[in-house]
């Protein structure tokens, strides 16, 4: 009995088609008025990086806070033109 050839029986339960609902006005999925929270948790874990790794090597820390204003720079710079 070779099960690839057979053909298996629709279950009742399995919708025939995909049906799409339309979408609302706001996505519940999506959180919306926290992108400030989120920026500001984003810079307090960068300057708690950089403040640890400052307390081991104060170049290092000089290297990653040139880093960091220079890709701040470039990025603006590339937005604008």
């Amino acid at each position: 009995m070779n099960l690839f050839i057979q053909e298996l029986p629709a279950s009742e339960l399995a919708p025939k088609a995909v049906q799409e609902t339309p979408a609302p006005g706001k996505d519940p999925l999506i959180a919306q008025g926290l992108q400030k929270e989120q920026y500001i948790g984003i810079i307090g874990l960068a300057i708690a990086l950089i403040a640890a790794v400052g307390f081991f090597s104060r170049r290092v820390e000089y290297a990653i806070g040139f880093a960091l204003f220079l890709s701040v720079i470039l990025i603006a710079l590339f937005l604008f033109i």
